[in-house]
């Protein structure tokens, strides 16, 4: 601590020759200047380390009315403009200043030192000399440059606050993220390169461990160079001084953007997997050993192997999605997620954020960010069933990230790379589409690239006979039953049965045959009022006009069943092995009116 001295103005010489005996003495580097900044004295240590001859002024206490910087020129260039502003902030305000700079010697090498300087004063008030020391503090700074260095090598960003987390350093990598100099950084507001959406959050924390002094850690997400944003794990510790008081605040952040990332695609396998125990199930395995089976599964064999795209096709309930997981689950994605996206159950205006995620407040209802299908699935396989119901503006969104292999959020223009296999199914004629409009014909030619055509029931009524006794082994022990015959007038009622509904309503009738089965009987037999209803065909025999007409056909059937009814164990869509909200978009579609097969 400096004392500030009151001396008598009638006796300055002998005070300077005082000072100059006493700072003679002192075992370090010490000096005194005039009251307008000008170096008039150095004692010997100082004038030896400069290589100052015996008569230099400066070692006799001469003042030659040099200017305050006249000696600059002794200091390192990158710490002349530093040294100049500190002292001439000190010389403006008559205060006490220091300042850190690398001193040359008489050898031409240069040490850190840490200059300090007190003004001393008359009994008036006025500035009779600057009184100043320079500390050696070059071990120091090796030390701090060797710890810099080190820092600069850790794949953390390092941050170093002051005891009110006031910015002093940061290490290379936070610069390089963060982007800017150190000076830079340090004069950037806090927070500022903080998400909007974590700032209150992660001020309100800071602030109160300020108060308790104690560790803490936030989750924060951090502004890149090119805008976008990472998730940080940012951890704080206080450093203290011998008295308890908190000197600096050391902080070390994170990246844990990756792991954010498998959380949130966890979370929505995890909500894709909910969805696929709710709704009805389909057979396990593809059972059959017809030609036309036989076909579609060495496709299936040929093309898993690869990343290429594949568009399914058929009618509904002949098992669309159950190629899809074998195309899955024998590719070398299997590991990753199988996603499965039913378009067609979607509100048109939900499906871009569905798909593709979106950022919190990009909508009305986005009170978080959320991460879509394609991300989920990112590293496996995406399914988009009902691709035909895709509504345009998705469709042009679709098409782009078939070509670039990359999404945007709603509401970002951040593009993220997703690495995902696209497998795609309808019931619809996709070509037909095209010529009239309703579908791209640019995102057709994308999707097509391999298409298999699965065949329907009627195609490989050979399959009946294995594909009965399967479902039935399965649905018996379900229930706790035991069958061991099928009656052979059943199997041929089953097989001549023309099927609309394919597999899906094959499983249905087998379930509902199983469930209404007497306890004891171990002979399966089905209702004939079951299979009454006939497909409807055109004069020349032909297949269903159109498929539309097909699933009112179905729907119709399961409404009359159901008597009406759409949701529940026993409504039209568990029938039909489809969600409650689909049916009911498909009812409207189609003009149905459900309350006509209501009981009365």
């Amino acid at each position: 601590m400096w004392v500030r001295l009151m001396v008598d103005t009638t006796k300055i010489d002998p005070l300077a020759a005082q000072l100059q005996a006493t700072l003679d003495k002192i075992p370090a580097y010490t000096w005194y200047a005039n009251p307008t900044g000008g170096l008039t004295f150095v004692n010997t240590r100082s004038a030896d380390y400069l290589g100052l001859p015996s008569d230099h002024p400066l070692r006799l206490g001469i003042d030659t009315g040099a200017a305050w910087d006249s000696h600059i020129a002794l200091l390192h260039p990158e710490d002349a403009a530093e040294t100049r502003r500190v002292w001439s902030n000190c010389l403006k305000t008559g205060s006490a200043g220091e300042v850190s700079f690398r001193l040359r010697n008489a050898d031409g090498a240069y040490r850190w030192f840490l200059s300090r300087a007190e003004p001393l004063r008359a009994q008036d008030g006025t500035i009779l000399y600057w009184i100043g020391i320079n500390l050696d503090i070059e071990d120091r700074k090796r030390a701090e440059i060797e710890l810099q260095q080190m820092l600069d090598l850790a794949p953390q960003l390092i941050v170093v606050l002051g005891p009110q987390q006031e910015r002093l350093y940061a290490n290379r990598p936070a610069l390089t993220y963060l982007s800017g100099t150190l000076e830079e950084w340090r004069q950037r507001a806090p927070g500022s390169e903080a998400h909007p959406d974590d700032v209150e959050r992660c001020r309100a924390i800071g602030a109160q461990a300020i108060i308790s002094g104690s560790p803490y850690e936030v989750e924060v997400r951090l502004r890149a160079v090119d805008g976008s944003h990472r998730w940080f794990l940012a951890r704080y510790n206080p450093v203290r001084d011998a008295q308890g008081q908190i000197m600096r605040w050391y902080l070390a952040f994170t990246d844990i953007d990756d792991r954010k990332r498998i959380e949130d695609r966890m979370r929505n396998e995890t909500v894709a997997l909910r969805e696929d125990l709710d709704r009805a199930s389909m057979f396990e395995e593809i059972v059959g050993s017809s030609a036309a089976l036989q076909r579609v599964l060495t496709q299936v064999a040929k093309v898993a192997q690869t990343d290429a795209t594949v568009l399914i096709l058929g009618e509904t309930g002949t098992g669309k999605e159950l190629v899809a997981r074998a195309i899955h689950k024998r590719s070398r994605r299997a590991s990753g997620a199988f996603i499965r996206v039913n378009c067609a159950a979607i509100p048109p205006s939900l499906v871009a954020s569905e798909l593709f995620g979106h950022e919190k407040g990009a909508f009305t209802g986005a009170v978080q960010r959320r991460l879509g299908r394609f991300e989920a699935a990112d590293g496996g396989t995406i399914f988009l069933d009902e691709i035909g119901e895709l509504p345009p503006e998705a469709q042009v969104s679709l098409l782009r990230v078939l070509q670039e292999r990359e999404i945007e959020r709603v509401g970002s223009s951040h593009p993220i790379a997703v690495d995902v296999r696209v497998l795609a199914a309808t019931n619809r004629d996709l070509e037909a589409a095209v010529e009239r409009g309703t579908f791209r014909e640019d995102l057709f030619y994308r999707l097509n690239v391999f298409p298999i055509r699965l065949p329907s029931l009627r195609e490989r009524a050979e399959d009946i006979p294995i594909l009965v006794e399967y479902l039935v082994d399965r649905f018996a022990k379900q229930t706790g039953k035991i069958i061991r015959n099928i009656e052979k007038q059943t199997l041929q009622r089953l097989t001549a049965y023309d099927w609309p509904g394919n597999v899906r309503e094959l499983q249905n009738v087998i379930e509902r045959a199983v469930v209404l089965s007497e306890g004891g009987a171990e002979t399966f037999v089905i209702d004939e009022s079951w299979l009454a209803r006939k497909p409807r065909t055109p004069s020349n025999g032909t297949a269903l006009t159109t498929l539309a007409d097909g699933e009112k056909t179905l729907i119709e059937a399961a409404l009359k069943e159901t008597h009406g009814r759409v949701a529940g164990p026993r409504g039209a869509a568990a029938k039909l092995g489809i969600p409650r909200q689909t049916l009911e978009w498909k009812i409207r579609n189609l003009n149905i009116d459900k309350l006509a097969f209501r009981k009365h």
